[in-house]
């Protein structure tokens, strides 16, 4: 800390001392705040539950199988289908609950039209459970040097 002195030579001198009393306030203020606000997060009710005997059972969506070939052909779990019986197939099972999952196979060659055409009927149908099937990349070997 630097004192006043007598000495007009350094009266002018920049300070080169860093004031932690400001740094170490705004420090204890957030701690103040973080110990009153972490009691409040926890939003739990304490209850004795009853205990019962009877087994979960859990919905299991079925799966849909929706595969685009190279050339447009569309087909539903291994079925040729036209775009018009998919779009009313997708609307049949936007109804079921649990809604399927429908599991998109495009062939790497089929031009994005059909590909685009497919999610948007399943999309007016209401189907939001949509997963696009690929092939995992074969690893590479790595060449040392």
């Amino acid at each position: 800390m630097a004192f006043a002195s007598f000495d007009d030579k350094r009266g002018g001198a920049p300070l080169a001392e860093i004031n932690m009393v400001p740094l170490i306030d705004v420090m204890l203020v957030l701690l103040v705040i973080f110990i009153v606000t972490a009691p409040l997060l926890s939003h739990s009710v304490k209850v004795d539950l009853p205990k019962t005997g009877a087994p979960v059972t859990a919905a299991k969506a079925e799966t849909i199988d929706f595969t685009i070939d190279a050339h447009g052909v569309l087909y539903w779990n291994g079925a040729a289908v036209s775009r018009a019986e998919a779009a009313a197939r997708f609307q049949a099972e936007a109804q079921k609950q649990p809604q399927p999952e429908v599991h998109l196979r495009a062939d790497q060659d089929v031009p994005y039209r059909f590909v685009a055409e497919t999610l948007a009927d399943a999309s007016k149908a209401g189907l939001s459970k949509i997963g696009f099937m690929t092939d995992p990349e074969t690893a590479q070997p790595v060449a040392k040097k």
